[in-house]
């Protein structure tokens, strides 16, 4: 019989999201000794926050190449806003993908009927086959 080894446990870290001002997530990947978990490269959580205090989120336009965010939203409204055109409110309880391939610049905005905000974003390294694809968003899960 082969011994289990225990499970290693990630402390995550706070990190600035968008710049030093800017709202605080706690980053479990990547971590000391560990870079990539399969294909995710990244994994934030952020909240529960109240907005009224924390100023919510608001993450100025910034690049991504090579990669696909999947953002699940537990509280609150984010308004999604890309150079290739899409704009998109992300709710509670949806799971929404942006697929950044060649490249994909956006936008990532609480509104203000946002009182309470809560989600995590999962980073994914595309395969080489997917990297240099063209960028897109979709919604793939909606509740009810």
């Amino acid at each position: 019989m082969t011994a289990v080894e225990p499970p290693e446990l990630i402390t995550p870290r706070e990190v600035p999201l968008g710049g030093l001002r800017a709202m605080r997530v706690r980053r479990t990947l990547p971590a000391r000794g560990r870079a990539l978990v399969g294909a995710w490269c990244f994994l934030d959580h952020y909240g529960p926050d109240d907005v009224g205090q924390t100023g919510g989120m608001e993450v100025a336009p910034h690049p991504h190449t090579g990669l696909q965010t999947v953002s699940w939203l537990f509280a609150g409204e984010i308004e999604h806003h890309d150079s290739a055109g899409n704009l998109a409110m992300v709710r509670p309880g949806e799971l929404n993908l942006m697929t950044a391939g060649r490249g994909i610049s956006h936008t990532e905005v609480s509104t203000e009927r946002t009182r309470l905000l809560h989600g995590v974003q999962l980073w994914v390294a595309l395969p080489e086959r997917a990297r240099f694809g063209g960028p897109a968003w979709s919604t793939t899960c909606r509740p009810g």
